[in-house]
């Protein structure tokens, strides 16, 4: 038994690495960078794209380019192939009339390898505004919701994980009733072991279906965690589980029930965010004020949702926020994780019905009633939730707030920015 939770530790290791740690380095490398250190423009002006192809950090002689130059996410309106001499090459990217995104893409063709590099500058992005529509009965509707639940027994289990546990920490695999009776919260629960009251911190997840691990680290900083899933399913299984979950029954969960704002999937996981803050603040080893919300893609974007729809939060911190202003592909630029209208998608999902319920679901419309501080840090290269969707949730919101940008990352993030996050949650939370 031991063996196998050691196992199981290791593979959740491999699994957080895997999607969120710096993309592995290869032998050959595309850099591509715009001509400002900011990377930033102002609409109408012109950007140059610098490309270097290196290998053990010198220049390829006579590296065979083909390049791509448009809106993220969007057709290119230029596609041309060059021979870069030297290893390096200047590109005319043009420039922008409207604020948005100009993507570069460049792939190199060595030794038969083919190795891709980008670099994606902005125009104006905190004059970005969203597309999406704002329904005239948002708050009747989530209030709605919040009443309902409110009147669901939270039905709170706890069972201790011994191995898990450290000198200062106790760690639980918790669960609690959601919106409706039979359907649960899962998540592990980590709380300091002396006596005391303590802030809280709720961790709510990127997409995928996966086993959770919980967040011990901070809790022996004196912090309850609650690492949380959303799928209503215990998350300490074996991996195959969420394996089989993943590519079978939960494949596309982001879109069921899109045609009816009552069923749809995510009203069930942003209810359980505030049953998690319901069962946080009902702790006797709660401080009774200090509560933040954290996570990155769907976690960033249900980060701004939890504080959008709950007042007891305190504080956000979210990365690279997914869910932003779907809509942006009905008007001619980049919608947000998980591109719903994008051209796999219009099809499908462009109906009366469906733009009607993604109104009430959009992080946009959350973040315009966000009132807490909030720090926010993403990338221009992020290929997942393109910048434009995510400066529409941004721009439109109203509360204290700062932007740490890392321009050259995707969708990922360096320890630095792990570092920045956690340092300002733990400071803002333990008041120092």
């Amino acid at each position: 038994m031991r063996n196998r939770l050691l196992l199981l530790q290791f593979l959740l290791w491999i699994t957080i690495i895997s999607v969120h740690a710096q993309p592995v380095r290869r032998p050959i490398e595309v850099i591509v960078t715009a001509d400002r250190e900011d990377w930033t423009y102002k609409t109408g002006e012109k950007v140059q794209f610098s490309v270097q192809v290196l290998r053990n950090g010198y220049p390829v002689k006579n590296a065979q380019l083909r390049y791509e130059i448009g809106l993220e996410k969007l057709e290119p309106t230029i596609k041309e192939t060059k021979t870069a001499a030297d290893g390096k090459l200047t590109i005319d990217g043009g420039t922008l009339k409207t604020p948005g995104f100009l993507r570069c893409i460049v792939w190199a063709n060595v030794d038969g390898g083919e190795y891709r590099g980008l670099a994606t500058a902005a125009f104006d992005p905190l004059k970005i505004q969203p597309t999406v529509s704002n329904p005239e009965d948002f708050d009747a509707f989530w209030a709605n919701a919040k009443k309902e639940l409110a009147a669901v027994p939270m039905d709170a289990k706890m069972t201790l994980i011994p191995e898990r546990c450290t000198e200062k920490t106790n760690v639980y695999h918790l669960n609690l009733q959601n919106s409706r009776p039979g359907t649960r919260v899962y998540g592990i629960l980590s709380i300091p072991k002396k006596e005391g009251k303590y802030p809280a911190l709720l961790r709510v997840p990127g997409a995928g279906v996966r086993a959770y691990y919980g967040d011990v680290s901070t809790a022996d900083k004196d912090i309850i965690t609650l690492e949380i899933g959303i799928h209503g399913i215990p998350v300490t299984m074996d991996p195959s589980v969420y394996t089989d979950l993943g590519q079978g029954i939960l494949n596309g969960y982001p879109a069921y029930n899109m045609d009816d704002k009552d069923k749809f999937f995510y009203k069930r996981v942003y209810l359980g965010c505030v049953r998690a803050n319901d069962f946080l603040v009902s702790l006797p080893q709660f401080d009774g004020t200090n509560l933040a919300v954290t996570g990155g893609s769907q976690g960033g974007a249900l980060s701004i949702i939890t504080a959008g729809l709950d007042s007891r939060v305190k504080w956000l911190g979210a990365f690279y926020p997914a869910l932003s202003d779907v809509t942006g592909y009905l008007h001619g630029r980049a919608g947000g994780w998980p591109h719903y209208f994008d051209k796999n998608g219009i099809k499908t999902n462009n109906t009366k019905e469906k733009l009607a319920t993604v109104g009430y679901y959009d992080v946009v419309n959350f973040a315009r009633r966000v009132k807490v501080p909030g720090l926010y840090i993403w990338g221009f290269n992020d290929e997942t939730c393109p910048p434009t969707s995510m400066y529409s949730a941004y721009n439109v919101t109203t509360a204290p707030k700062e932007l740490k940008l890392y321009q050259d990352t995707g969708h990922w993030t360096y320890q630095e920015e792990k570092d920045v996050m956690n340092n300002w949650l733990v400071e803002k939370l333990k008041g120092k």
